[in-house]
């Protein structure tokens, strides 16, 4: 590969790999982090079954949106391939996407339950309740599952806007989450178990408890998040 960019790209979607398992949010492989480059209309992400403490940048598989392997001689891209591609040609805004089965967000998700937003500490990274898709159909399952895993994740978009709520929760499955880079696809990934823990252990103390109301959910997300955040120094957000 003699395409500067293409090297850069591997190496950041490598490195944000290394950040997935050292997060803590993976169990021996369960995860995998991608990211494109939308000019090249190329996606780099972490080879199938390769144990996270054996992997190099070199291992980074890219493909294309078609999903073909750019390097003949490289490794067999992650399973979960087809999923990624499919967010990155629905939402055209997202440079990043992750995937885990973290244990409280995955525990939401096989409990086919979305994490309701019930602080100003989710509303800060996500504007409302991190929805839940439908139960995949059996027709699906026999088909191109992970491509319909994906559809599954852009039907429950429908009618939100990927880039105020960086998350979705795959029923019976486990969260998927997105950034503009796949840095940041992993920092979502990290908020939103700590959003569901909490969620769950407000849930046990209160069984009864309620949304945040909306002008305080307004206030803390976009405060970070809007055309007139002030949180942070100079545009930082987090």
């Amino acid at each position: 590969m003699n395409d500067d960019k293409l090297r850069i790209l591997k190496t950041e979607v490598f490195e944000a790999n290394i950040k997935l398992s050292r997060s803590g949010l993976v169990t021996s492989t369960f995860g995998n982090v991608s990211g494109i480059d939308r000019d090249r209309g190329v996606v780099a992400i972490k080879p199938s079954g390769v144990p996270y403490g054996r992997m190099t940048g070199h291992d980074i598989v890219l493909v294309g949106l078609d999903g073909q392997k750019v390097e003949k001689d490289s490794p067999n891209p992650s399973s979960d391939t087809p999923t990624h591609l499919q967010l990155y040609r629905s939402f055209p805004s997202i440079g990043g996407v992750a995937h885990s089965h973290s244990d409280y967000a995955t525990a939401f998700a096989q409990a086919k339950r979305a994490i309701p937003c019930l602080g100003t500490t989710h509303a800060d990274y996500f504007y409302g309740a991190v929805p839940v898709t439908e139960i995949i159909e059996d027709a699906c399952i026999r088909g191109d599952y992970e491509l319909e895993t994906g559809k599954l994740i852009i039907n429950t978009f429908k009618n939100r806007d990927p880039m105020t709520m960086k998350a979705c929760l795959v029923a019976c499955h486990g969260p998927f989450t997105w950034g503009t880079d796949a840095g940041q696809s992993v920092d979502m990934a990290v908020y939103l178990e700590h959003i569901a823990r909490l969620a769950y252990r407000s849930i046990m103390l209160d069984s009864s408890a309620g949304d945040i109301k909306k002008a305080l959910l307004d206030k803390h997300y976009f405060r970070k998040h809007g055309k007139d955040a002030y949180y942070g120094q100079g545009g930082q957000k987090d």
